[in-house]
């Protein structure tokens, strides 16, 4: 059971390694005695549970695996009639009053990955508190298990829609007439993922010219990972500007993030997505209240919250920590750097597709070219240029770099002197210039993370070679 270990947004491992069938039925059993043991107090319409699956391969088999656990401990199960984004399971477990939901997926990880994501009875992602409940309880009981067969003659599982709702709700908070009256040519990337072809489904019908990529179901996902950055978007990046659109726009494997490619076929960066989406909401939808974001997080945000006189938090890196966050405080909108973001009067999660349309919304409704807003964002708040490097870093070094950047952290960076360290998730670097460096282990995969902000992108990339020879150093 020491393999099985939930990491910032649920548990994920190698397909037919870690990720087996065995693993699987011992995961869905951990949580079924999770719900009969420790969700008897909450107040929620029905005992039942959504299960949700990706396009990943097995992913619709190990979804089937887990409600046939969940049946035969009875606890009543919705599995879905087909792949489906992570929000909708969340958007489901909401709007239906359920004790919490499964979705298959991996996320934004390589093909060779596949893993378990858990949504409590508030629609969004597990607190830790949550997650070492089913560490504990792993092994801990026998699993039960029954045929689907058996079960959905029994009623224990049903077969049923989860995203016509979410669409429908989707259609409600964007303002879909407006998009469909605009003349809008946008180029859309799926990434073989559960994005589908459902923003162009939102907007057929007017004016606004929507053509997809890559809406097809592919296991490998055609040799990338689905994470909507480069060189993943490449193909989307060049399309959009070649065949001049006025964006282009994608979204990972379980379309619960955003990519935004520009006119000239670079890339929006995640922090600068959130950005756009916070100023949208404020400037045009005339909303308000709290804003998060993670402690890789930019200035440019802070900087937009000091001017409109709204509160910022900043939490550890996992959505997890935002959804914690927004069930307790008036929030407008908490989002990552990895293009993750989620709405007041909406669920407490990430909604690519959500996303991507509030963006296109933003442009109908100020009748600009996204070129332009962003010009105009630059000139009120100034250029921040963030990158990021993922780097493979070796187990028996992951204590020791640790250890060296608390015991002896670089006093200047670049030049310029450090003036404050952030210790939240990882380790921050601040400079005097506000330019910041951040080393961090992933909590998914054997990866270090090397975060960089500065004002232009020529010192951003110094910044991650500076990084790169820290930690290659220990």
């Amino acid at each position: 059971m020491g393999g099985i270990k939930f990491g910032t947004d649920g548990w994920r491992a190698v397909i037919s390694d870690e990720f087996t069938f065995d693993n699987v039925k011992k995961v869905a059993q951990s949580v079924a005695d999770f719900i009969h043991n420790d969700c008897k107090g909450l107040k929620v319409k029905e005992r039942k549970v959504v299960i949700g699956y990706d396009t990943r391969f097995l992913s619709d088999k190990y979804a089937e695996l887990m409600a046939c656990v969940f049946g035969a401990n009875g606890i009543k199960a919705v599995l879905s009639d087909r792949a489906v984004p992570t929000p909708s399971v969340s958007f489901a477990i909401k709007d239906r009053g359920y004790v919490g939901g499964i979705m298959i997926t991996a996320s934004h990880n390589p093909a060779r990955y596949n893993g378990i994501k858990y949504k409590a009875y508030y629609g969004g992602s597990a607190g830790p508190e949550i997650t070492k409940k089913f560490e504990s309880y792993l092994g801990k009981s026998e699993i039960k298990i029954k045929s689907l067969d058996e079960l959905k003659a029994e009623g224990l599982v049903v077969i049923d829609d989860l995203i016509s709702a979410h669409l429908a709700f989707i259609k409600s908070y964007a303002d879909i007439k407006l998009l469909k009256k605009s003349k809008l040519k946008v180029l859309v990337d799926s990434m073989y993922g559960t994005g589908n072809d459902y923003i162009s489904m939102l907007l057929k019908g007017g004016n606004c010219k929507i053509d997809t990529i890559h809406n097809e179901k592919n296991p490998s996902f055609g040799g990338i990972n689905p994470e909507p950055i480069l060189p993943n978007l490449k193909e989307l990046a060049e399309k959009t500007k070649k065949g001049k659109y006025d964006i282009g726009l994608a979204t990972d494997g379980d379309a619960d993030r955003l990519g935004v490619a520009l006119p000239n076929g670079k890339l929006l960066t995640g922090h600068k997505v959130m950005s756009v989406l916070l100023l949208h909401l404020l400037e045009d939808k005339k909303m308000r209240g709290g804003v998060i974001q993670t402690i890789c997080g930019t200035f440019l945000i802070e900087k937009i919250c000091k001017k409109h006189g709204l509160k910022m938090y900043e939490t550890p890196v996992g959505f997890k920590y935002i959804c914690e966050l927004m069930l307790k405080d008036d929030i407008l909108i908490g989002g990552e750097e990895t293009g993750g973001v989620a709405f007041k009067d909406s669920i407490p999660e990430r909604d690519g597709i959500l996303s991507g349309l509030l963006i296109l919304e933003m442009m109908a409704m100020k009748k600009k070219k996204i070129m332009d807003i962003l010009k105009s964002i630059d000139k009120e708040y100034g250029t921040y240029e963030y990158k990021r490097l993922d780097l493979k870093y070796p187990d028996e070094k992951k204590a020791k770099l640790m250890a060296s950047l608390s015991n002896n952290p670089p006093k200047v960076i670049l030049g310029h002197p450090v003036v404050d360290v952030k210790t939240t998730d990882g380790f921050k670097f601040i400079c005097d210039d506000r330019s910041w460096m951040m080393l961090r282990l992933s909590g998914t995969e054997p990866i270090l993370r090397v975060y960089a902000e500065a004002p232009d992108e020529k010192k951003a990339l110094g910044i991650l070679e500076f990084g790169r020879k820290l930690s290659d150093s220990v």
